[in-house]
């Protein structure tokens, strides 16, 4: 018969519970001050019991779960509400409402320029239907050095 723990890794909850994808990520978070328990940061070796209420910061949103039940071993995605219950406010999931807003319009770093399908989606979406038509401009108005020539050294020549 299996005993019924008393206290777990905060790390291996974390992973067991399925927040984080692996039991190292859940300590690397630990460790860059990501997880606290009221208002304390926690490392990875640190134990939480049930009844406890875990606080993960994925900015911009701070999470905050309850224990429930305490494990060691990965659990299916159905079991995970029998070991926590999710306790965020409300405001928290108001500031990721308002994040994704704001998110609109940028770009992932490295993904290069938008395609021409991509800019005329942009475009489409942030309700900027004409693009800005180029300036019309004659030969007269351009100076003669772009053809090759200036015009004022074509009537030194004259002279």
């Amino acid at each position: 018969m299996k005993e019924e723990l008393k206290e777990v890794r905060i790390d291996k909850w974390l992973w067991a519970v399925r927040l984080f994808k692996t039991r190292s990520l859940a300590a690397d978070a630990c460790k860059k001050g990501r997880i606290a328990r009221n208002g304390t940061n926690l490392k990875p070796s640190h134990n939480i019991r049930v009844g406890d209420v875990v606080m993960v910061k994925r900015p911009p949103v701070t999470y905050s779960f309850k224990v429930l039940a305490l494990s060691e071993n990965r659990m299916g995605a159905k079991l995970v509400p029998e070991f926590m219950e999710n306790v965020t406010p409300a405001e928290q999931f108001e500031i990721l409402e308002m994040a994704k807003f704001s998110m609109n319009g940028k770009r992932d770093r490295g993904t290069g320029r938008p395609t021409k399908r991509e800019r005329r989606q942009l475009m489409d979406y942030m309700g900027d239907d004409e693009t800005p038509d180029a300036p019309s401009v004659s030969d007269e108005d351009l100076p003669g050095f772009i053809f090759g020539y200036d015009s004022d050294d074509d009537d030194d020549e004259e002279d």
